[in-house]
């Protein structure tokens, strides 16, 4: 009987662990308007880089632009999953895709670099390399590529 407790609560326990893992893919911060996650993009690089006024409403601009293209990109992807019609896209479509990706983080790159100094840009280089850097970490604690 005791045996039988014990196996029952380890069920439970692996049950219970196994759900909060399978949450769905979106995030908190798909809930909130580009407004909102453009100016907490900003008040993070204000509090990073210490921005003068003038350079957090460029920023604010190059924040407000890329959640704007990132929340687009959301809503498409949703919608054709919704409907049935997303499918794995091939070797071509991938490459299109990070060739594209690629293209987008090089612009925004010299959009930071004309706003910034060159310290603050040095630092805001450091933070992206950083962020990069756990985000490799965690996938990997996961078991997926990276």
């Amino acid at each position: 009987m005791k045996q039988l407790a014990v196996l029952l609560v380890l069920m439970t326990t692996m049950g219970v662990v196994a759900q909060k893992h399978t949450k769905g893919r979106k995030g908190p911060k798909m809930d909130m308007t580009v407004e909102q996650l453009a100016t907490l993009k900003t008040k993070k690089l204000t509090l990073a880089l210490d921005l003068t006024k003038a350079q957090q409403a460029k920023v604010m601009d190059i924040s407000l632009e890329l959640a704007e293209y990132r929340k687009a990109k959301y809503a498409e992807i949703q919608a054709k999953r919704e409907s049935g019609e997303w499918k794995r896209p091939t070797s071509d479509e991938r490459f299109e895709f990070e060739n594209s990706r690629l293209d987008r983080q090089i612009a925004h790159q010299q959009k930071m670099k004309e706003v910034l100094s060159k310290e603050q840009y040095q630092t805001w280089k450091k933070l992206k390399l950083k962020k990069g850097m756990n985000g490799k970490k965690k996938m990997q604690e996961k078991g997926r590529r990276g």
